[in-house]
């Protein structure tokens, strides 16, 4: 943590991974620890109570007050204080260290802004589903809240048709149940339903939940909002339960048995 001699205090956005306590980094926990105010979202901050001070100031919120909490936090921090700001994951993938700037930009302030970084959600989700992020891939929210659904449908397309292994974000919810249905639609357009495709929940907590089907059956599968998904691209294959998608040694290198010299 750095230090300051003005009256401004610090903004520290903070990634605690995709909420393990031992995938939450060294630099995440020391900036908790130290920060006088802790705010974030309620469910996040239940997973570092192991963390809190009792004399810490605690500001948790619920779902969809992202501004609010970004405002109220920011407003601290230029009052002199050291603001920890807790998001899942990685603060810069899908979380709020973008809306930081964004209101810091708005308002002029002057606060100093951390951003620490975290184990994203596609991270753990691959780890545990094999290797199958190795070559190009691409990240796409399926959330139309704040993105019109034709600009993601674009992007769907196109990643479909450049062969890019495809992370799916909040791929399902209550309410929105046919994003998910035509992102296979798309994705089937450009891939054999043979493709591999991982389905992950909770990856690293102790509800994890891992699944390992096919383009063409992945709906068969139970499919929510914390669900992320990761569809393979042509060369993305399974080996022993693990999704794997090669990097491209094999064309380069010789990976068969190593020759004895006589």
């Amino acid at each position: 943590m750095k230090t300051h001699t003005s009256r401004t205090g610090t903004l520290v956005v903070v990634g605690i991974g995709p909420g393990a306590a031992d995938l939450i980094t060294p630099r995440a926990r020391l900036a908790i620890v130290q920060a006088e105010v802790i705010a974030g979202y309620r469910t996040y901050l239940d997973l570092i109570t192991d963390l809190l001070r009792p004399e810490q100031e605690i500001l948790a919120s619920s779902m969809m007050q992202e501004v609010d909490r970004c405002r109220g936090a920011l407003a601290l921090a230029e009052n002199g204080r050291n603001v920890a700001l807790i998001c899942g994951g990685d603060p810069g993938i899908y979380a709020m260290a973008g809306l930081v700037y964004e209101l810091v930009k708005e308002s002029n302030s002057t606060c100093h802004i951390d951003i620490i970084p975290g184990i994203a959600a596609l991270n753990a989700c691959a780890a545990v589903l094999g290797a199958p992020l190795m070559h190009d891939f691409a990240a796409i929210s399926l959330s139309d809240l704040m993105t019109p659904w034709p600009l993601i449908e674009k992007r769907l397309q196109a990643a479909a048709a450049a062969d890019f292994v495809t992370v799916l974000y909040n791929p399902k919810s209550g309410r929105r149940i046919q994003q998910i249905v035509r992102a296979q639609e798309i994705m089937l357009e450009h891939r054999a339903p043979a493709t591999p495709v991982g389905i992950v929940s909770g990856a690293g907590r102790a509800h994890e939940s891992v699944r390992l089907t096919n383009l063409e059956q992945m709906l068969q599968e139970e499919i929510g909002m914390q669900t992320t998904v990761i569809i393979g691209n042509s060369s993305t294959f399974v080996w022993q339960d693990k999704m794997v998608t090669p990097r491209g040694y094999a064309n380069k290198y010789d990976l068969g048995a190593e020759k004895v010299s006589g």
